[in-house]
């Protein structure tokens, strides 16, 4: 018996005398079909094809020129059939062929459909709403007749069902099938009508519940049973993973009266959940390497006592890798979900309300260049059309170094990233964003450009930092508002004077010293604001690390010097300084190990004593924190020592110093000197004001003046001028120090 293909097409634009007009594979023979019936889909056809492998699309009427089914002529590829007698379904809104009828489109679109919701008050106070690109309702909300709103979004599916533990996880494709159980979703238009969103609204699927999606059309093998990508949590099972309904309403939180620090205010501290507790004797074991450890070190004034003001959170999203000393988070599986190992949303949410309660921000870093490439439920999850690259929607054909690249080029991909963002900021109140790998080699800066404005858009002074290396000129915006560069530079820079030897691109000569600890400005900042300064970071050996492994340096004294000299540069270089955790106690360790080996005592560690005070006094003096576009040429920077001076002002070494006046108050004037070479440097200060000058810190001690501290101008260390000079000066090897000017006693 001759093959029998019977076509139902939805004739979605409703054409007069629609016709179906068929091709072969490999052949110039085309046929056009009259209807042989009509049902409530839409007309029939009955094809008898003269090859197994064809395509079609629906014409209005006989004329070649039309109209057309769709703008581009959308065909509708079947493959290859088996069999006598094939039934297929087809719609205007895919390119797929299905072999079950489509579910019908409510004629609403999500936006209108979602708006009406709102407007009648179903949405709790609290939740985040996914709306970028328009109303979209993705995942699962509790609403507040205690029903429960699901979404996905999925352009070219012909159904999709809700399944989970609260109907025995049926669907049409369950081993038994039980129709009286299925939930089945309803398309809606979205995004302006360039895609497709599925929605749904059920009493069945309570606070706490385990669901999946069943996708049938638009994914490899026809049925695909999904994870939600807008999951804020997955199950106990790390075998199934199934989204959980989470409630972020229930929280009661004290954090009204917060005030976010200023981007010139903030002293980044980066740490990994896991490694900063998990080796921390003075914390309960079972909160070590869990939220709950970190937000025991806040509540006991560990990091005020420091003296930084924002946590710098590595990636908090579920990851598949097991926690472990080299476990660092870069590697996620979902963007709204929070890892299991770590704890709770809710024991997030309790973090950040206690960190604001003690004065201190939150910025999470978030991984949107790459995913896992273990478990990785977003791939292949949507195939745009039949033979789509494997990867889908969500992914780019073209890989990173780490695997699989994000499609941040695609607007409905970028829909989801911002989503994440605006979710992490509304449901947990974070501050802002470390964004990883940010490179235009690996991610669309046109997406980030965005991000930053949907962001300040909802959150007016978000902090948004990127670690975009090499360094780029257009993430600066117009300066103050761009985003903050993890400076690449000053590392590089800093890292080759302390070793003695070349780090990455720089060597350990004078060349672009000045320029590093100068925001940047010439490299590719334009206001401090864009400009993060560092030594150390989870991607670097710390300093006590890298200059233990350079012969003659492995010493205790001098990796401790050195290590004090990297910290002193950190904290008085224009921009925005970041330490690492156990930089605070000069840990040596290698790059991406994060397991903290905390001092036996604290109190008495004397870098640590030191590293707090440092940077005490770095919140503490203006003059520490210049900010601006151009502070020298503004006349509040004054270089005093330079490479490029003449010998008697650093000429030719690594030899700096600058006299920082941050307004008119000549008792805010500060000096700062820095020697990197290791010897010692003789040198003469230009002052630039008679009186006395209390040394506030060098690499062995800090004292600040009353309140704070016990220093005066009549202390045996202050320097004394007539002048405003002070000739000769001798900057011991590997030193720093800062004065501030104060009237002779």
């Amino acid at each position: 018996m001759p093959l029998t293909v019977t076509v139902h097409v939805d004739n979605a634009r409703g054409f007069a005398d629609p016709r179906l007009h068929v091709w072969y594979t490999g052949s110039t023979r085309t046929e056009d079909h009259r209807p042989t019936g009509k049902d409530g889909f839409g007309p029939v056809f009955e094809v008898r094809p003269v090859r197994p492998t064809f395509g079609f699309t629906l014409r209005d009427g006989e004329r070649p020129e039309g109209p057309w089914e769709g703008v581009d002529h959308v065909f509708h590829p079947v493959g290859r059939i088996d069999g006598e007698r094939v039934e297929v379904w087809a719609c205007a809104r895919s390119p797929f062929t299905y072999r079950m009828q489509p579910s019908t489109p409510t004629g609403e679109s999500a936006e209108a459909y979602l708006s009406r919701l709102r407007d009648a008050g179903a949405f709790r106070p609290g939740g985040y709403l996914p709306g970028s690109g328009g109303l979209s309702g993705l995942g699962a909300t509790p609403l507040t007749d205690g029903r429960m709103l699901v979404g996905l979004h999925h352009p070219t599916a012909a159904t999709v069902h809700l399944t989970g533990d609260f109907n025995g996880w049926q669907h049409p494709w369950a081993e038994q099938p039980d129709p009286d159980r299925f939930v089945p979703l309803t398309p809606c238009s979205a995004y302006g009508g360039r895609s497709w969103i599925w929605l749904g609204i059920t009493d069945r699927l309570p606070v706490g519940g385990e669901y999946r999606f069943v996708v049938a059309g638009g994914v490899a093998q026809d049925v695909r049973v999904s994870v939600d990508p807008y999951a804020r949590q997955l199950g106990p099972d790390f075998a199934r993973g199934n989204s959980v309904v989470v409630d972020p309403t229930t929280y009661h939180w004290h954090d009204a009266g917060w005030r976010r620090p200023r981007i010139d205010e903030l002293v980044l501290y980066e740490l990994s959940v896991a490694g900063f507790s998990e080796a921390d004797a003075d914390i309960e074991p079972a909160a070590r390497g869990r939220f709950a450890g970190v937000t025991a070190r806040i509540e006991n004034g560990y990091f005020e006592r420091l003296g930084v003001n924002a946590l710098s959170i590595m990636p908090l999203a579920e990851v598949p890798s097991p926690q472990g000393p080299s476990s660092i988070g870069y590697d996620p599986s979902l963007f709204m979900t929070v890892e299991r190992d770590f704890g709770t949303p809710d024991d997030l949410r309790a973090l950040v309300d206690a960190a604001h309660a003690h004065g201190i921000a939150v910025l999470v870093d978030v991984v949107f260049n790459h995913t896992s490439n273990d478990d990785n439920p977003l791939w292949g999850l949507v195939l745009r059309w039949p033979n789509d690259f494997a990867g889908g929607l969500y992914f780019n054909p073209h890989a990173t170094r780490w695997g699989n690249r994000v499609a941040t080029e695609r607007p409905l991909v970028q829909h989801m990233l911002v989503d994440a963002c605006k979710l992490l900021l509304v449901e947990y109140h974070v501050d802002g964003f470390r964004l990883d790998a940010t490179h235009w080699t690996v991610m669309d800066h046109g997406f980030l450009h965005r991000l930053a404005r949907e962001l300040h858009d909802l959150v007016p002074d978000v902090v948004l930092v990127a670690e975009n290396l090499p360094n780029e000129t257009d993430l600066n915006r117009s300066g103050y508002d761009g985003y903050a560069q993890w400076a690449e530079l000053f590392h590089d820079k800093v890292k080759a004077l302390l070793r003695e030897t070349p780090w990455e691109g720089q060597d350990a000569t004078p060349d672009r010293l000045a320029d590093a600890l100068y925001f940047s400005r010439s490299w590719f900042a334009a206001h401090t604001n864009n400009v993060v300064n560092y030594c150390q970071s989870h991607d670097e050996d710390s300093v006590a690390q890298a200059v233990g492994a350079i012969p003659g340096l492995d010493r205790p004294e001098t990796r401790d010097r050195k290590g004090r000299l990297g910290l002193l540069a950190t904290m008085v270089a224009l921009g925005q300084p970041m330490i690492y955790m156990g930089q605070e106690f000069n840990l040596s360790q290698p790059r991406n190990v994060v397991t903290v080996d905390w001092p036996p005592r604290l109190d008495d560690h004397a870098f640590f004593g030191w590293a707090s005070r440092l940077i005490h006094l770095r919140r503490r003096y203006p003059g520490l924190r210049l900010a601006g576009y151009d502070p020298a040429g503004e006349g509040r920077h004054a270089w005093i020592l330079g490479p490029w001076m003449d010998v008697r002002h650093g000429g030719g070494r690594a030899v700096v110093g600058w006299r920082a006046r941050p307004n008119d108050d000549p008792w805010d004037t500060l000096v700062v000197l820095l020697n990197f070479t290791p010897y010692d440097a003789e040198v003469d200060l230009e002052l630039g004001r008679p009186g006395s000058w209390v040394k506030l810190a060098d690499i062995d001690t800090v004292e600040d003046i009353p309140p704070a501290g016990r220093n005066w101008a009549g202390a045996p260390t202050a320097l004394h001028s007539q002048d405003g000079r002070c000739a000769p000066f001798v900057l011991p090897s590997s030193s720093g120090f800062v004065y501030k000017w104060e009237a002779a006693p």
